[in-house]
C-alpha cells in the first residue's frame, strides 16, 4: 500500500504547501465546487458548496459547451476523483469509477431521476446526449442515506436545460474527425408575473464514421470503422399555480445506434439503445417553514445486440423503473429536518432468459438534519430499506468547522451498500438466490481553503467494502447446483478504496488555472490485488487564457498504469492527453469554437485491445445561449 493511505495528518500541510504555490496576488478564479457554486445532490437541498461537508464538483453550462462534440464520458474523465473505461468509441460500453468503486456502486441520476439497468447494475453512458446538459454535479462518498442502494462511491447528477427570462434561442453545428457531424437546438423561457411558466426544450443529433471498437490482438477484431447515430430530445416545463406551489413535469428521450467489432463477420455488428426518462412534480409551501415535494418518476434502458440476421442473433434486456418519492424540507430555526419516502419498482423484460423476467420493489424511509451552530457545522441522517434481498438500514454522520472565513475543515462517517443485481440473484448458471448486498464504511476528512484569491481543497478518504459479489469458479459445493459449474455471482471478496485528493485554482492576470491530483490505492483486500482498471494516480490540469471575444486552453489529463483484469496480469500502460481549444464570439449572438483533442496522437488503452480516440479535431458555429 501506498504511504499516503496511512497519512491523514498529511491533508493540512498538503494544503498549506499547496496554498503557497499560488500565493501570487490575483484576481479569483472560480473553481468547480467553490463558494460560488450551489448544489442540489448532496442534500437533496439546494445550498452553497462552503455549507456542504460532502466533498463536490460543479461542471458549469460553459465547461460542457467548449467540449464540442465530446461525450458525458469525455467531460467526466477530465475531472478529479475519476476514471473512466470503454470499449471502443463514444456508442460503445462505458465505465464510470469514482473514487475506484465500481460502476455499479455509483448512481446516476437525470434531473433527479434514478437511471440505469437493474440487470447489470450500471448507467448506460453511450445513450447520455451531452447537447441536452445544462450542468453536471459530482458528491463523492457515501449517500445511501439519502438515495438508497449502490450509492457507495458517489452520485453524478446530470441537469437538464430549464427555461428562465425571456423566450430564447440556441443552436450548434459542427463538424470534425471521424466525419463526425452534430447539430442541436434549444428554445426555453418563461412568462412573467403571476402564474408564470417556464420551459425548456432541446433535441439534436450527432453522427460519426467512427474507428474500429477492437484493436489487433482482440479475438473480435476487424479492420473496418465501428460508427454511431445518436437522436435525443429533453423538456422541462413549470407552472407556478400560486406563490409557493408548482406543478413541473421533464422528460429526456436518447437512442444510439453503435457498430462493433465481433470477428471478420460480413454482417453489421451493432447495438441499440434507448434510454427514456420522465418525471411530474409538486412543490408546495405548506407553511412558512414546510415544503413537500411529491414526484412520480419512470425511466426506461433499452439494450439490444444484433450479431446476426438469425433470430439467435439478437439479444434485447429492458429495465423499467418506477419511483414516487414524498420529501419534506421543515426549517427549524437556522436548522433543516428533511423527512423521506421513497418507492421504486424495477422491472426486467430479457429475450430468452425467463428467470430474469420479474419485479423488484424497495420502499425506503430516510431522515436528515443539518444545522449551524456559529463556526460549526452539523449533519445526521439515517435510512431503512427494505426489498426482496432484505433490510438495509444506513447512516452518516458529518461535522464542519470554520477556523476563519476562507479556511474550513471536515470530517464525516457513512454506511451504504449496493444490492444484488437481477444478473447476480437469478440469472441461470450464474446467479444464486443467497447473495447479499455489499456494504460500505467510509470515513474521510477535507481541508477547504478559499480566500476570494485563491481555491484549493484536500480531501482524505478510507471506504472499506465487504461480501464484494464477485465470479467464482468453481461455485462452492455446499451452496451452488451442479449446473453452476461454470461459475457464479457469490459474496466472497472484501476491498479497500483510500486516497488522497488535492485540488487547486487561481486566476493569474487573463490566464486561469486550475489542477487536482488523485494518489489511491483500489485493493482487492482477500486477493491483495489491484481493482481492475484502476490506477494509483491520476492527474487533470487546465489553462484557460480569455481576452475580449477570444478565450483559449489547453486540457491534460494523466493517468498511470492500470491492469485490465482482477488477476494483475494483463498491463495498460499509463497515459497523458493533451488538448486544447478556443472560442471566439464574433458577434452579439455568435460564437465558433475548434477543439484538438490529443493533439500528440497518443497511442493508449481505456479497456485492453480495444480502440480508443487517436489526434481529433472538431469546430463548429453556435447562435445564442447554450
Amino acid at each position: 500500500m501506498s504511504t499516503f493511505v496511512s497519512r491523514p495528518a498529511a491533508l493540512t500541510s498538503l494544503a498549506l504547501a499547496m496554498a503557497a504555490a499560488f500565493a501570487a496576488p490575483c484576481a479569483f478564479a472560480q473553481a468547480s465546487g467553490s463558494a460560488a457554486a450551489v448544489v442540489v445532490t448532496a442534500t437533496r437541498n439546494a445550498q452553497s458548496s462552503s455549507d456542504i461537508i460532502s466533498d463536490t464538483v460543479v461542471i458549469g453550462p460553459e465547461q460542457i459547451a467548449q467540449a464540442g462534440s465530446g461525450s458525458v464520458i469525455d467531460i467526466l474523465q477530465r475531472q478529479r476523483g475519476i476514471e473512466v473505461a470503454r470499449t471502443g468509441g463514444p456508442g460503445t460500453n462505458s465505465t464510470v469509477f469514482i473514487r475506484g468503486a465500481n460502476s455499479n456502486q455509483n448512481i446516476v441520476l437525470i434531473d433527479g431521476v434514478r437511471i440505469g439497468s437493474s440487470t447489470t447494475g450500471a448507467a448506460n453512458w453511450s445513450a447520455l446526449p451531452l447537447s441536452a446538459v445544462d450542468h453536471i454535479e459530482i458528491v463523492y462518498g457515501p449517500l445511501s442515506t439519502l438515495y438508497g442502494a449502490d450509492a457507495i462511491g458517489g452520485v453524478i447528477q446530470i441537469f437538464t436545460k430549464k427555461g428562465k427570462g425571456a423566450p430564447q434561442m440556441s443552436a450548434f453545428a459542427g463538424y470534425g474527425s471521424d466525419n463526425t457531424r452534430s447539430a442541436d437546438a434549444t428554445l426555453s423561457g418563461a412568462t412573467a408575473g403571476e402564474h408564470s411558466f417556464s420551459y425548456a426544450i432541446n433535441a439534436g443529433k450527432e453522427k460519426s464514421d467512427g474507428y474500429s471498437s477492437a484493436r489487433p490482438g482482440q479475438s473480435r477484431y476487424n479492420a473496418d470503422k465501428d460508427g454511431y447515430d445518436r437522436e435525443n430530445a429533453a423538456g422541462q416545463f413549470g407552472l407556478e399555480l400560486a406563490k409557493g406551489h408548482e406543478l413541473g413535469a421533464l422528460f429526456l428521450h436518447s437512442s444510439v445506434q453503435a457498430q462493433y467489432d465481433s470477428g471478420a463477420s460480413a454482417f453489421d455488428t451493432h447495438s441499440e439503445q434507448k434510454l427514456q426518462s420522465a418525471a411530474l412534480f409538486s412543490k408546495n409551501r405548506i407553511l412558512s417553514n414546510w415544503t413537500s415535494v411529491v414526484q412520480f418518476t419512470q425511466t426506461r434502458d433499452k439494450q439490444g445486440d444484433f450479431t446476426s440476421s438469425a433470430a439467435s442473433g439478437k439479444s434485447q434486456i429492458d429495465t423499467t423503473q418506477t419511483g414516487y418519492s414524498w420529501q419534506n424540507d421543515l426549517v427549524l430555526g437556522t436548522d433543516l429536518l428533511q423527512l423521506l419516502y421513497d418507492h421504486r419498482k424495477e422491472t426486467v423484460d430479457v429475450h430468452g432468459v425467463s428467470p430474469l423476467n420479474r419485479d423488484r420493489n424497495t420502499n425506503a424511509f430516510a431522515a436528515a438534519y443539518s444545522a449551524k451552530r456559529g463556526a460549526q457545522l452539523f449533519t445526521a441522517s439515517a435510512r431503512r430499506d427494505n426489498s426482496e434481498y432484505g433490510g438495509k438500514n444506513t447512516g452518516a454522520l458529518g461535522y464542519g468547522y470554520r477556523f476563519s472565513k476562507a479556511l474550513r475543515a471536515s470530517a464525516s462517517y457513512g454506511t451504504s451498500f449496493r444490492a444484488p443485481t437481477y444478473n447476480e440473484l437469478y440469472y441461470p448458471g450464474y446467479g444464486l438466490l443467497s447473495n447479499k448486498p455489499e456494504l460500505g464504511k467510509n470515513a474521510e476528512v477535507g481541508v477547504h481553503y478559499d480566500d476570494g484569491l485563491t481555491a484549493l481543497s484536500a480531501s482524505y478518504y478510507r471506504n472499506r467494502l465487504t461480501d464484494l459479489i464477485v465470479n467464482v469458479s468453481p461455485c462452492p459445493a455446499d451452496t451452488t447446483p451442479p449446473t453452476h459449474s461454470f461459475g457464479c455471482a457469490y459474496n466472497v471478496n472484501h476491498a479497500l478504496l483510500a486516497g488522497l485528493t488535492l485540488s487547486a485554482s487561481r486566476k493569474l492576470g487573463d490566464f486561469s488555472l486550475i489542477g487536482s491530483i488523485d494518489l489511491q490505492d483500489p485493493k482487492d483486500e482477500t486477493t491483495g490485488k489491484r481493482l481492475a482498471r484502476r490506477s494509483k494516480k491520476h492527474a487533470n490540469l487546465a489553462l484557460d487564457y480569455a481576452i475580449g471575444a477570444l478565450k483559449a486552453g489547453a486540457e491534460l489529463t494523466l493517468t498511470g498504469e492500470r491492469f485490465d483484469d482482477a488477476a494483475n496480469k494483463n498491463r495498460m500502460g499509463g497515459y497523458g492527453l493533451l488538448n486544447l481549444y478556443a472560442t471566439y464570439q464574433f458577434a452579439r449572438d455568435w460564437s465558433a469554437l475548434v477543439r484538438w483533442n490529443n493533439i500528440a496522437d497518443k497511442d493508449y488503452e481505456l479497456a485492453r485491445l480495444y480502440g480508443a480516440p487517436g489526434s481529433k479535431v472538431f469546430a463548429g458555429i453556435r447562435y445564442g445561449y447554450k
